[in-house]
């Protein structure tokens, strides 16, 4: 059985002596002392090791069942759902007008981490229910937003976000899914959607489906698509349930992993629909959810490598297998155990560079999104806007390989499911293509973000790296050459990488796109390089500080060397790769492959 330790030591580590949110000004993180996330922190680790990661095996091993138009989830399911219910998790960050817990985002993001780490097709029941019910709140009507959000905030109904149809993913121009309007102001739904994640079970009372639809003789593409509440059930004037409304499981999909999750082909049949936010706006409406969700993503990418890491440490320290070339470290047993090796050391110092740092560059831009929405800071949602393809796409690639490298620590019982290594490997795998496949992700960074606003956010981040070198170079010797020297050059790669698509993107767009996931990785290799120079400047302080605490701070300025040193340097061969162009990648005639 694979274990997992909610890692909230450096959880609380990032929180308070990099980020420093409590001496921040955005509004609530006033709130956010050390004791009181330690509280919080702490209780979501025990719900997450004791109650979610028991019945991650047992999720992916029963999976759902459809039976006589119900699904049903695996054994134990809904008892841990009511755990949950019970503990407000579920609307910890939303308004306490609707019965949330009104924490700032980041906090959210971090027990996200873990739920998400202990179980990942149970978490995304209630993060779906999350992001339906921030687009109904940022887009709603106050009637909208009094008859469905404090049922959703507490789970006791949940959510469903719908784009997809048989013959149209990214390109949602396509849809056929129609509403027609009634005399009433409400609309008749009919299509069909498929990979509605968490589309039917038998955890809540109601399910609030938001539909992509388009209006006949709206206009042509995506500019006619709007998007309605479906409810499973109506919802009556006085708050009860009515009649069941014209909406089925056709079926429900057999995936590679997130067995746990019912990914549903759902069925519109004249269903009622009510419109939310602006006619022929639904594409609008459906950023907020998809945004929102791209950064839960991304996260997804790092909580699978993070328990696929603990479970590879705890076995390369038990598994007995040759000796160390230097001399016996197991004298008086038949071999050394694995960790001796340096192929295994450098798999396991990959998985937990990246894992740390990738935790730092999450939880720094949920703090963006704070700022964005709690201070109505502009550039904060420019920047945050700018980074979420990178932490979605950049994360869950990156997180996938991470999960590989745990199951090959195991060898050969990494590949048989007895030890479970495969499921993080399997769940991992989806995180890369739903929500916006990482190809698309680097499209958009390239095509669409660099340029925003003329360029005043990537240009706010090459300032903002650039200040802190400055700002801390020439202060501490082992600082400079460890980490301000290294990104310092990534920087300059990425850089020199954007200028390339500058000066040969307008004559061919091919030779942008064609390097937009080099630079996508280029990018997140950069924020990593940059968070890590920012921990390593905190552990560096505590230290000089006097901590009693010398092992955890030294770890993890090794732990950081390793990744300027070993994984940073990946700049460059991204840079040399977009530099290159697109001649190459397009050579071939379509009929050639």
């Amino acid at each position: 059985m694979p274990v997992y330790n909610a890692p909230t030591k450096d959880m609380q580590f990032i929180l308070h002596e990099v980020l420093n949110v409590s001496g921040s000004d955005i509004p609530g993180y006033d709130e956010l002392d050390a004791d009181f996330t330690a509280a919080v922190l702490e209780e979501a680790g025990k719900i997450s090791s004791n109650v979610l990661h028991p019945l991650n095996v047992v999720g992916d091993t029963e999976g759902v069942r459809h039976e006589n138009g119900v699904v049903y989830t695996p054994t134990g399911f809904k008892d841990a759902f009511e755990q949950v219910k019970v503990g407000g998790w579920t609307g910890l960050d939303m308004p306490e007008e609707f019965g949330g817990q009104n924490m700032p985002y980041v906090i959210g993001s971090a027990v996200g981490e873990m739920f998400s780490s202990s179980n990942q097709a149970f978490t995304m029941y209630q993060g779906l229910t999350h992001g339906a019910a921030s687009a109904i709140l940022a887009h709603g009507t106050d009637e909208q937003k009094a008859t469905y959000l404090p049922n959703m905030v507490s789970c006791e109904w949940t959510g469903t976000m719908n784009l997809t149809e048989p013959h149209c993913g990214t390109d949602l121009g396509l849809m056929r899914t129609k509403a027609e309007p009634q005399d009433d102001g409400s609309y008749k739904v009919s299509g069909q959607k498929i990979f509605i994640s968490a589309g039917d079970h038998d955890m809540a009372d109601n399910i609030i489906h938001l539909v992509l639809a388009k209006i006949p003789g709206g206009p042509e593409g995506i500019k006619g698509v709007s998007l309605f509440i479906v409810p499973k059930f109506i919802v009556n004037e006085d708050g009860s349930l009515g009649e069941r409304n014209g909406v089925s499981v056709g079926k429900v999909e057999e995936k590679m992993g997130i067995h746990g999750n019912s990914t549903c082909v759902m069925n519109y049949d004249e269903a009622t629909g009510f419109l939310l936010g602006d006619l022929h706006k639904g594409m609008r409406a459906m950023f907020t959810m998809m945004n929102e969700a791209r950064l839960g993503v991304g996260m997804q990418g790092l909580a699978q490598a993070e328990a696929a890491y603990q479970n590879a440490v705890e076995y390369a320290k038990d598994r007995l297998q040759g000796r160390d070339v230097t001399g016996a470290k197991n004298p008086d047993g038949p071999a050394d155990p694995l960790i001796v090796h340096p192929d295994i050391r450098r798999s396991l110092m990959d998985q937990k560079s990246f894992t740390e740092g990738a935790r730092a560059f999450a939880l720094w831009g949920a703090t963006m999104i704070d700022k964005a929405h709690r201070a109505h800071d502009k550039d904060a949602d420019g920047l945050i806007s700018l980074l979420t393809p990178v932490i979605k796409g950049f994360l869950t690639d990156e997180g996938y390989d991470m999960t590989v490298k745990a199951q090959q620590v195991y060898g050969g019982h990494g590949y048989i499911e007895e030890w479970g290594m495969s499921q993080y490997t399997r769940d991992a795998r989806i995180a890369m293509i739903y929500e916006g496949a990482n190809g698309v992700q680097a499209l958009d960074l390239v095509g669409r973000k660099l340029a925003t606003d003329g360029g005043k956010h990537v240009m706010a981040f090459f300032e903002m790296v650039k200040n802190f070198c400055k700002e801390n170079g020439g202060q501490n010797e082992a600082l400079d050459k460890a980490f301000i020297e290294p990104l310092k050059a990534a920087s300059k790669d990425l850089q020199a990488a954007g200028m390339y698509f500058m000066q040969n993107g307008a004559k061919n767009p091919n030779h942008a796109l064609a390097g937009s996931n080099d630079f996508m990785h280029m990018f997140g290799h950069v924020c990593l390089g940059l968070v890590w120079a920012q921990m390593a400047k905190a552990a560096y302080a505590a230290l000089d500080g006097g901590t009693s605490d010398t092992e955890f701070y030294q770890t993890k300025i090794a732990t950081g060397q390793f990744y300027m040193a070993r994984r940073l340097p990946a700049t460059a061969l991204h840079l040399a790769r977009i530099q290159t162009g697109a001649d190459t990648v397009m050579a071939l005639e379509a009929a050639s492959f």
